[in-house]
């Protein structure tokens, strides 16, 4: 599913134009995005939960050359999908 097809699916279960609907997913993406970036969690009942995860800075190699390239440390966004979703995929 792309970002279209959720704009459309919103826009058509909640009865709404699609300019509507597509604000409305903008405001949610923006809402995690934010949240995230401040370092929060994010708990969605029957779903699941969006956290951001620490990556240490590492040692890697170029797959083409096979040279050592340090990596930098990050910060990665992950998701831990809840009970209720993975019981609903594992039908």
């Amino acid at each position: 599913m792309t970002k279209a097809d959720l704009v459309e699916k919103v826009a058509q279960e909640a009865e709404m134009t699609k300019k509507d609907a597509e604000q409305l997913v903008e405001i949610i993406f923006d809402s995690i995005v934010g949240t995230l970036n401040k370092g929060e969690k994010i708990e969605l009942r029957g779903f699941g939960s969006f956290r951001v995860r620490e990556r240490d800075a590492r040692k890697g190699r170029n797959p083409k050359t096979g040279e050592a390239v340090n990596i930098p440390a990050k910060r990665v966004a992950y998701f831990k999908p809840g009970k209720e979703l993975k019981e609903l995929i594992n039908k």
